[in-house]
């Protein structure tokens, strides 16, 4: 898998969990707060598609995973 893949899969994972855990309707809802988190993977997502910058995808390329185009 290239950065840019694993990415996104992680960005869709964590405002799908942080959505489950932060919505009282959600059977293993935990507390309100968790939406906070869906928020902050929404706004790191818009920077990055400003500015072509991912902190998450920098990590990645130094351990060693191959960047995507």
């Amino acid at each position: 898998m290239n950065t840019w893949q694993i990415v996104r899969i992680a960005a869709g994972a964590f405002i799908l969990l942080s959505l489950a855990l932060g919505l009282p309707e959600s059977p293993i809802f935990v507390s309100p707060w968790w939406l906070a988190f869906t928020a902050f993977v929404g706004l790191n997502l818009l920077q990055s598609g400003f500015t072509r910058w991912c902190l998450m995808e920098t990590l990645l390329r130094k351990l060693g995973v191959r960047p995507g185009h």
